[in-house]
């Protein structure tokens, strides 16, 4: 199913990762974006940084509890792997790589989220300089928090036109039930970044959607196209 299908017909899908080739095969393509329930959550933009983004709070003034919101989602690592994750787990990855370990290693000091009774997952995908890809989910075992269920996908031979999406929630309720199965196929075409934000932006459900992150990123120069959306703008 392609991805703006799956985002339209589900209202909450929290924050989600979507990792892939484009179908020229030229191109890694990466998306990640952010939605909210809450008036904390909802109060951030993405802003671009020297190795990636970074989310910020939109009106200082009502910033409530930065703790799980406030974080760098993808920073561009000096040997050329990017990092993309829903939290701060994205700076663990970054040591522990720096220090000569696996994102694997980083991600068995870390769990799900403190957020009691939703333990949000932490989701994360990282880009190997070649386009290969790896995504991750550090979950509850059905809402107990005494287990940590760590899954690990890694696709070493990318299809062009191919894709996998990874969110933090199945779909709205109370509590926010967690992501389940497999990352889900999706394809991609030979979109700019412009085109694919706005297929995107588009898709996202108007009320709980609050920042988009596209880049497509040239294997063969590393040349990168970039497009942030914010819904305040």
């Amino acid at each position: 199913m392609e991805l703006c299908e799956l985002l339209k017909s589900n209202a909450y899908p929290g924050r989600g990762i979507a990792l892939g080739r484009s179908a020229d095969n030229k191109r890694v393509v990466m998306v990640y974006f952010i939605m909210g329930r809450s008036e904390n959550s909802r109060n951030r933009i993405f802003e671009e940084t020297a190795d990636g983004i970074r989310t910020k709070a939109f009106d200082e003034s009502k910033m409530i509890d930065p703790s799980l919101i406030i974080y760098h989602p993808v920073r561009v690592l000096e040997s050329g792997f990017t990092v993309v994750t829903n939290g701060d787990q994205t700076d663990t990855i970054r040591d522990h790589m720096a220090q000569g370990h696996c994102y694997r290693h980083a991600l068995n000091t870390r769990a799900f989220e403190p957020d009691g009774p939703n333990w949000t997952p932490r989701i994360s995908g990282v880009v190997k300089p070649d386009g290969a890809y790896n995504l991750s989910i550090l979950k509850s075992l059905d809402g107990d928090p005494a287990c940590c269920c760590r899954y690990f996908f890694e696709y070493d031979k990318p299809v062009a036109g191919r894709g996998h999406f990874i969110s933090t929630y199945q779909g709205d309720g109370d509590p926010l039930p967690s992501f389940a199965g497999e990352p889900r196929l999706v394809p991609f075409g030979n979109e700019t970044a412009r085109e694919l934000a706005d297929k995107l932006w588009t898709a996202l459900n108007g009320d709980n959607k609050v920042s988009l992150f596209v880049r497509l990123l040239d294997i063969a120069t590393g040349e990168s196209d970039t497009v942030i959306v914010n819904k305040h703008q």
